[in-house]
């Protein structure tokens, strides 16, 4: 265990000395999340409408890719109570430059659930993120991003199936 937390921390700083620029931000916006069954089920699934808010580095890598590490609140999940899902949730994402106002960016996202443990749910959601991002200026972004759920929400002896799906509309500002 200790191997891997020393490998990490080298990693890290092999990045932070080799990166051109390192910023600090926050970012948040607009979820519309819903669960894709893969069951039958009982209950209606309407998707949630929530919010999400969160803190972001942003390492340059080089002048076209940036490494962004992020936390962040994000209300997820269905309508119906029993199905939402808030998770601390931490992307790591890399952006790559289109042009002078214009990323892409992509990259896995682990989600810990921020309330109701033990409900049949799995307290921990694993995902991959994808997005656009348009630069209002040097400090002030848009983004729109797109995560898809890659493990089952539910306990494995519940016997139902869903991945959490979600598009978050974000407006950020790095200092």
């Amino acid at each position: 265990m200790m191997k891997k937390i020393y490998l990490a921390m080298l990693l890290l700083v092999s990045v932070y000395g080799y990166s051109q620029e390192v910023k600090f931000g926050v970012r948040g916006g607009y979820n519309i999340s819903n669960l894709d069954f893969d069951t039958p089920i009982t209950v209606e699934n309407i998707h949630r409408n929530g919010i999400f808010i969160g803190f972001l580095a942003e390492i340059g890598l080089s002048k076209g890719i940036a490494f962004m590490p992020e936390i962040q609140l994000s209300a997820e999940g269905a309508k119906d109570e029993d199905l939402q899902l808030d998770y601390l949730q931490m992307p790591l994402y890399f952006k790559f430059r289109l042009s002078e106002k214009f990323h892409v960016g992509l990259g896995p996202q682990v989600g810990l659930k921020s309330h109701k443990f033990e409900d049949g749910l799995r307290d921990w959601a694993y995902s991959g993120v994808g997005g656009l991002e348009f630069k209002l200026s040097h400090t002030l972004f848009l983004d729109a991003r797109y995560t898809y759920g890659v493990v089952n929400i539910f306990d494995k002896d519940l016997g139902d199936e869903a991945i959490n799906t979600n598009i978050q509309l974000g407006i950020g500002y790095k200092f």
